[in-house]
């Protein structure tokens, strides 16, 4: 097996300088994405916050290290410092013990591995990242509660399954296995999915059909279709699936096939039952099973654009499943939050604000939310970085791109990105091109005991 860090570290360099070159924001989405991004960068205070943060800035602007790059694994080592996701974490995480050692004294068992992938990443050049890498898993897969079928809870204290724990933990054991070379981690991974299926998809016969219910558990249980819920789910199975692809090591090509057709059709089943559902001023209602504008069913941007970046996502990882119509209803999406809202007020402030958004820490409040929800400013960057890409792979159409024309912008985008990936081929191995509230136990707060 190659020593990666053998292999790479002598061309940090280089790869500092390629990435350098990296146009993050080729095409223009109607409003100033750089400020949306600016934003979710400086609201986050809780782990899943920072967790999702992480994620956006890895896909914005180092797309070639996610897991919707070409080559992703094993996981390099690169320099924290050139790498704004890495350097972010680096700085967000507060050590802990076991399940939490990435964020100590969290009553939510699941958040705290929001963090994980960005550890790992760390990880590769620092010891203690390292190890708090390798504990997460390890107190996740034996010392947090389980669900009667052997579903990993999202609580630490009594084992509840919510949606919100598909964005966290799927994606993360998916991860860490891929790097591990651990097939057994990667089909648990894909077995969690299943798992929280099986418990929270509803069994309603409406339009929405096919939504997962929020909550299942003695405590904190709500059985609404929460559309910010179902969103963390979809996604959250959209990067397991990236990697499940993207794992070479993986010799059982029978049961690789049938992960991904599962998960692609677990996904299709929310994206159809989110399509199906009533919307508000085009933006997806906070419950789909409340059409109450003054109660829970009022139009959010949170679960609207997180649906929206899974669309994109999965036009280019299943084209033959997310075709056109699917993608045309997440540009309408798209298209919304750089409009105005039914009272002439932007969707994206002049300071980059997402509004209306579901309040981040009371899914529960029938009052829109406007001072900023750290994960729906997220959430938006995500989406433009899954339709960036999705234009890119020519799969989606740039129909608004600020100047020039669209294919003069994919264009120029695909010269610097060639010739990134000349520069990487030249010098490095060839080994590196391969959370009402009891989330908020007490105090509302989403991962605070």
């Amino acid at each position: 097996m190659v020593n990666l860090d053998n292999a790479i570290l002598p061309a940090i360099g280089l790869i500092s300088a390629t990435i350098a070159e990296f146009n993050a924001f080729p095409f223009s989405p109607g409003f100033d994405i750089k400020k949306v991004a600016a934003q979710a960068v400086a609201l986050p205070t809780h782990s899943w916050e920072y967790g999702t943060t992480t994620q956006a800035l890895l896909e914005l602007y180092n797309p070639e290290l996610s897991v919707f790059g070409q080559s992703p694994f094993p996981v390099p080592s690169v320099d924290v410092n050139d790498i704004r996701a890495l350097g972010y974490v680096a700085k967000s995480v507060r050590f802990g013990n076991g399940y939490a050692a990435l964020d100590r004294g969290n009553g939510a068992a699941g958040d705290p591995a929001s963090m994980g992938v960005g550890a790992l990443m760390v990880g590769k050049t620092n010891a203690t990242f390292a190890k708090a890498a390798d504990d997460t898993i390890k107190g996740l897969l034996e010392d947090v509660p389980r669900y009667w079928n052997g579903a990993i809870s999202h609580r630490a204290n009594t084992a509840e399954l919510w949606a919100d724990f598909m964005y966290m933990v799927p994606p993360y054991l998916a991860y860490y296995a891929a790097d591990k070379e651990d097939e057994g981690l990667l089909r648990e991974s894909v077995r969690q999915c299943q798992l929280y299926r099986d418990i929270l998809q509803s069994d309603t016969n409406e339009a929405y059909k096919g939504a997962w219910r929020h909550i299942i558990g003695p405590e904190s249980q709500d059985t609404g279709l929460w559309s910010t819920g179902n969103a963390w789910a979809a996604a959250g199975m959209t990067r397991v699936l990236a990697t499940v692809n993207k794992s070479s090591f993986v010799t059982n090509s029978t049961w690789r096939a049938q992960a991904t057709n599962n998960l692609t059709r677990y996904i299709k089943e929310i994206v159809d039952g989110a399509r199906g559902s009533n919307q508000q001023d085009g933006l997806l209602r906070n419950y789909w099973n409340d059409r109450n504008t003054q109660g829970h069913g009022f139009g959010e941007i949170s679960g609207s654009s997180l649906l929206a970046a899974v669309v994109y996502r999965m036009a280019v990882l299943q084209p033959e499943v997310f075709t056109a119509s699917y993608v045309q209803w997440a540009d309408d999406l798209r298209t919304t939050l750089a409009g105005n809202d039914a009272n002439g007020n932007p969707h994206i402030t002049s300071t980059g604000i997402a509004t209306p958004a579901v309040n981040p820490l009371g899914w529960l409040d029938t009052r829109p939310f406007t001072k900023g929800s750290p994960e729906g400013n997220a959430f938006v960057v995500l989406m433009y970085a899954g339709w960036r890409d999705c234009v890119k792979a020519g799969k989606c159409s740039a129909t608004s791109t600020g100047a020039g024309s669209a294919e003069a912008l994919v264009a120029a985008a695909a010269a610097v990105d060639s010739l990134a990936e000349t520069n990487a081929k030249r010098e490095i191995s060839p080994s590196y091109i391969h959370r009402a509230a009891r989330r908020h136990l007490g105090t509302t707060h989403h991962s605070t005991n």
